[in-house]
């Protein structure tokens, strides 16, 4: 029976989750301490082809934090693609640096906050 199958992403996110960085998983662990409107973030979640590193189903908000192969052509490539697919589901995407969570972690979890309530908020790579 079709609705008895494992989803194949299901295994993929928790292998992502197990797998996270140190970026991710600093971030996580004040992202779910977060009381926010409209729901919770989850994270490594599958969104059609891609996985967002978090995302607020809620807020229509995703996440994502880059290392320094995402300063690479053909990585930007993929990013803007990846973007401008979740931007096309209804997603607004913020994307962050791993050097700025580690510089300036108060200022991109509150840049975060913000994006909650603020759904006015364009997606784009931000700087806090």
């Amino acid at each position: 029976m079709a609705g008895n199958r494992k989803d194949p992403r299901t295994s993929k996110a928790r292998r992502l989750r197990r797998e996270a960085t140190p970026a991710e998983k600093r971030l996580w662990l004040h992202l779910k301490a977060m009381e926010l409107p409209g729901g919770h973030f989850r994270r490594q979640a599958p969104l059609g082809p891609y996985f967002a590193d978090f995302v607020h189903i809620g807020a229509r908000l995703v996440i994502e934090l880059d290392g320094g192969q995402h300063g690479l052509p053909t990585a930007a490539e993929r990013d803007e693609r990846r973007t401008a697919y979740l931007e096309s589901e209804g997603f607004r995407v913020l994307r962050f640096w791993n050097h700025e969570l580690n510089d300036n972690l108060d200022g991109v979890v509150e840049t975060i906050f913000r994006a909650i309530n603020d759904p006015s908020q364009k997606s784009g790579v931000t700087s806090c």
